[in-house]
């Protein structure tokens, strides 16, 4: 069985962010309702709330029409960018590996975001904490082992590509090798090196 090369999503693949659209002074609101409860979106991604409930919350404390709001918000979920050219190396690599991308995300990831961009045609699976109902930091990371023992392949083989410090303390632990991006190391800087280095 090959290797798995575990891909992050938001801040490594992907950098845009919810409600980016939205007007200036609107979008700052957002951000300090929304991310200064951090056990609300911690729930959100864990299947706790839908982006229904999460937008309409926000309509109604911030006195924002909730049609445009919602429309906006999957709008911008439809419309993250991701780099071609990081998708094509991905998709090179999958001749030597089982390219999965890991995600602690929300509903509107796989409902808008992933057929919009049509991230299952780079992939050979898409792990979310939505559909999990858990982080892949939970338990010192023992989602990744979930996959890897579900795909029949080794964590010491495995390979992780992550923004998070966190996330790549827990991966070597479990015995995998991990790779952090840094402004310095981007996704692009990993998805060349990680043939090389295995090699």
């Amino acid at each position: 069985m090959k290797p798995v090369l575990f891909v992050d999503f938001d801040g490594t693949l992907c950098f845009d962010r919810f409600w980016r659209s939205l007007d200036k002074t609107n979008n700052v609101k957002i951000q300090e309702l929304l991310f200064s409860d951090k056990q609300r979106v911690n729930d959100w991604m864990r299947n706790k709330y839908s982006s229904e409930d999460i937008n309409r919350f926000l309509s109604e404390e911030l006195g924002i029409d909730y049609e445009m709001l919602w429309n906006l918000f999957v709008s911008d979920c439809k419309t993250m960018k991701v780099d071609e050219t990081d998708l094509k190396t991905i998709d090179s690599l999958r001749s030597k590996f089982i390219a999965v991308l890991m995600t602690d995300n929300m509903d509107c990831f796989e409902r808008f975001t992933v057929p919009t961009l049509k991230l299952d045609e780079h992939f050979d699976l898409i792990e979310s904490s939505h559909s999990r109902g858990n982080s892949k930091n939970d338990n010192e990371g023992k989602a990744y082992l979930d996959v890897i023992e579900r795909i029949g392949s080794t964590i010491g083989s495995s390979v992780l590509i992550d923004d998070s410090p966190t996330t790549c303390g827990y991966f070597e632990k479990l015995g995998g090798r991990a790779f952090l991006v840094t402004n310095e190391k981007p996704l692009r800087y990993w998805l060349e090196k990680v043939t090389v280095i295995l090699d």
